[in-house]
């Protein structure tokens, strides 16, 4: 059950679990705030440690607010277009052949009929993305199977407003944010890891964040540049 704690114009959705340690969260990209607590904490326990962070929460939802954000693609000539964390520039080459793309060590070309519009030359893109993407993650999960002792039903692509990822760790699968394919290939590590994780323990609890800092000591690093990079033109995830 979720609780409200209300201090001044800041909202704090409060939720109690079976754990040690209080966790505090702001959450892009709304800067919406969470509170978790252990099971018997008091509510105006809860509240005073909620208000001596005030001036923390305060500061963590300006990065948010402030944070940059991408235009609209509009897949025109020398537009910029990011590739596992690369900048490129795409170059548009019409000719009355089957739609394909092309990356060299500085430019991403994209081949197109003639006329054709900037919502097609998006899908053509995005099924490029997956592509690559379907070529990549594959070998990160055999990876962290066989160090967890783990194994996954099946992975998912989607385009997600509000994750990076997902998993459902009754049926071992786990779903991951085409977003993902622009962002620094470790990121992507650094997100299956997480979901593979979930598998063996799906809250995130304190056994969850031993096995993070076991296997990734740097998650929380990667976690924080993941946050700090541009945001998506449309929404972004928890």
């Amino acid at each position: 059950m979720t609780e409200t704690i209300l201090l001044g114009d800041i909202t704090i959705a409060m939720t109690r679990k079976d754990i040690k340690n209080v966790h505090l969260s702001v959450h892009p990209p709304s800067g919406r705030v969470t509170l978790v607590t252990p099971l018997a904490t008091r509510p105006e326990v809860a509240r005073a440690y909620a208000a001596s962070k005030i001036g923390w929460i305060r500061v963590q939802q300006a990065k948010l607010l402030g944070q940059a954000r991408e235009t609209p693609r509009k897949f025109v000539e020398r537009e910029s277009h990011y590739l596992w964390g690369r900048r490129y520039l795409l170059s548009i080459v019409e000719k009355d052949v089957k739609p394909f793309v092309r990356l060299d060590h500085r430019r991403i070309t994209l081949t197109v009929r003639p006329g054709s519009s900037p919502s097609k030359r998006e899908e053509i893109m995005q099924e490029w993305h997956r592509a690559l993407l379907h070529a990549a993650v594959p070998p990160v999960i055999r990876k962290w199977e066989a160090k967890l002792a783990v194994e996954v039903a099946g992975y998912f692509l989607q385009r997600m407003k509000t994750k990076w990822g997902s998993c459902n760790s009754r049926q071992r699968n786990i779903r991951l944010n085409t977003e993902l394919v622009k962002k620094p290939r470790d990121l992507l590590e650094y997100v299956i890891l997480h979901e593979l994780v979930h598998i063996i323990e799906p809250r995130h609890s304190e056994r969850f964040i031993s096995l993070m800092t076991e296997h990734y000591p740097a998650w929380r690093e990667a976690r924080a540049e993941l946050n700090e990079l541009p945001l998506a033109s449309e929404v972004w995830m928890n």
